[in-house]
């Protein structure tokens, strides 16, 4: 099931690739949605709040990981574009064993410095117990969804996103049903939701590296490849650091628009926990075709072709500005809907919309900045420009922050609910910009090399 990216139409190879991973991403959100429903309907609104806080946590320590070993499957995508599948073998087996040391490492950090985390971030009182339970027992089982991803990205590299879609569905159900069984059935309220959650991961993971095994030779590397090798880290490195200090920089501003949501109390982090669900969701179409750009590029990119990147980027943009529209439009007059599936009935819902409503709003405005930042760093970094990539998360830091400390010396909820928009709308158009600087060093050195074979 690998696709070579490098032939035939741009925008239907871009709409048949990106189509499986926005059906996986939406599983995927569907079951940690699922978290969430089920705590609020089950144990209660400060429980689903506790859960709520920590969202920007997970995004941290999961973005940063992910980020990392989706950077490792970078060189893959070049290796494979190039025709090289003894070097594309050799990548694998360097991701993993780089991979392990990135689950040792942030398994044991995050574990370690989540009780200060979680006071610094202003977790209010009658919710942290909540918060605690459910964060401490994800930040134990990172190793599983660090694999999950890792063994996705690889698939992904050569061309095949259908099948983690597939495990992804079948964990995603699992998960309902784990869910039920820990919070209803034996009363572990938001630590049944974490356990849940890990498990699902877990056994998507496996079954990944299960196909991996048995179906795709290129990704399966012999005996002779399983020792570091000196080049192929650097590189997995170079890319893979810059990604996740990338996640880890947009991950930290999420943080910081999360305290100043938590200054408002419990009723506000629950409104705004709903609707940042349902917001996730929306998000997914322009998530996975930045994800697909990353396969694409990396892809083109080892054929040598930068006219069909460029190509590629063009259309994968059109479809942002229909995916944005159609999106905005479902936010703004489905909001009202969807939210009272997160409360159990004896809560008012008309206090939740108007928490919930600037918010939804606020991000509905914003969705083509947004997309254009998942296609241009995404494209960025399947070129191996990682660094360059990593600079929209400054972006993205400074305008989320100024926003947020605004919000709690001014003390105005719709202005802490804007820090997002405003973050799309600043590094979006950044974005833009890197992009256009990083195809003229991609052809400059392009040229340099064309004239010093010709000598």
């Amino acid at each position: 099931m690998e696709t070579n990216m490098t032939r035939g139409r741009p925008m239907g190879i871009i709409l048949r690739f990106t189509l499986p991973i926005l059906l996986g991403n939406v599983f995927q959100t569907l079951y940690n949605m699922v978290d969430t429903i089920i705590v609020g309907r089950f144990v209660g609104q400060n429980a689903l709040a506790g859960v709520g806080s920590t969202g920007t946590i997970m995004f941290l320590v999961l973005g940063f990981s992910n980020g990392m070993t989706t950077g490792f499957s970078v060189l893959t995508s070049h290796k494979y574009g190039a025709g090289n599948m003894e070097e594309t073998k050799r990548s694998v087996a360097n991701g993993i064993l780089l991979s392990i040391m990135v689950a040792l490492v942030m398994t044991t950090v995050s574990m370690s410095f989540m009780d200060k985390l979680l006071h610094l971030m202003n977790t209010p009182d009658d919710i942290y117990r909540d918060a605690y339970n459910y964060i401490i027992i994800i930040c134990a089982g990172i190793t599983p969804t660090i694999f999950y991803n890792l063994f996705s990205s690889f698939l992904r590299a050569v061309g095949n996103s259908r099948t983690p879609l597939y495990f992804l569905i079948f964990s995603s159900v699992l998960n309902v049903f784990l869910d039920l069984f820990f919070i209803v059935g034996l009363g572990l309220e938001t630590r049944g939701a974490a356990l849940a959650t890990i498990l699902s991961q877990g056994i998507a993971a496996l079954g990944s590296l299960t196909y991996i095994l048995l179906r795709v030779e290129v990704l399966t590397p012999r005996r002779s490849h399983w020792r570091l090798n000196k080049e192929d880290s650097r590189f997995q490195l170079l890319v893979g650091l810059p990604m996740a200090l990338q996640y880890g920089i947009t991950a930290s501003g999420t943080v910081i628009m999360q305290s100043a949501i938590n200054v408002f109390g419990s009723a506000a982090v629950a409104s705004y926990t709903a609707a940042n669900k349902v917001q996730s969701i929306l998000m997914q179409g322009l998530l996975s075709v930045g994800l697909t750009m990353a396969a694409y590029s990396g892809q083109n990119f080892g054929a040598g072709d930068i006219g069909r990147i460029k190509q590629g980027t063009r259309d994968a943009m059109k479809y942002v500005l229909v995916y944005s529209m159609l999106a905005s439009a479902f936010a703004i007059f489905g909001l009202q809907h969807f939210l009272p599936l997160f409360f159990s009935g004896d809560v008012d819902m008309a206090t939740v919309i108007a928490y919930a409503r600037p918010y939804i709003y606020e991000c509905a405005s914003c969705y083509i900045p947004l997309g254009m930042i998942f296609v241009y760093r995404n494209t960025m970094q399947g070129c191996g420009y990682g660094f360059e990539a990593m600079s929209l998360g400054f972006v993205e830091l400074a305008a989320r922050s100024a926003v947020s400390f605004l919000a709690i010396h001014l003390y105005l909820y719709p202005l802490a609910t804007g820090a997002d928009a405003s973050a799309w709308l600043s590094t979006g158009i950044f974005a833009y910009i890197m992009y256009r600087y990083v195809l003229v060093k991609i052809e400059r050195k392009r040229q340099e090399e064309q004239e010093e074979e010709e000598e």
